[in-house]
């Protein structure tokens, strides 16, 4: 348990940005499962419509600093090249 007053502060601080947090990387990793689901499933135009939201909750998440704007970019590339594979 924290000491001080400010470090009570802290404690709940990090609670909600943890809160805050987590909300925004469940949104983000859901969208993702999605559209991997599609593309196990051989559905490329399902991926395909799936993946516009899957890349908006992922610059989301960079934007709002919960993950790195490089991990998103990352996944998303990831994600693109499974589904152009697909097409082929």
């Amino acid at each position: 348990m924290a000491n001080t007053k400010s470090a009570q502060k802290q404690v709940r601080n990090s609670y909600r940005k943890w809160l805050y947090n987590r909300r925004v990387l469940g949104k983000m990793r859901g969208a993702v499962q999605m559209v991997n689901q599609a593309i196990d499933e051989g559905d490329a135009e399902q991926a395909k419509t799936l993946m516009s939201r899957a890349a908006s909750q992922l610059d989301k998440a960079a934007k709002k600093n919960v993950i790195h704007h490089k991990k998103a970019a990352r996944l998303k590339s990831r994600l693109m090249t499974k589904i152009s594979a697909l097409e082929k």
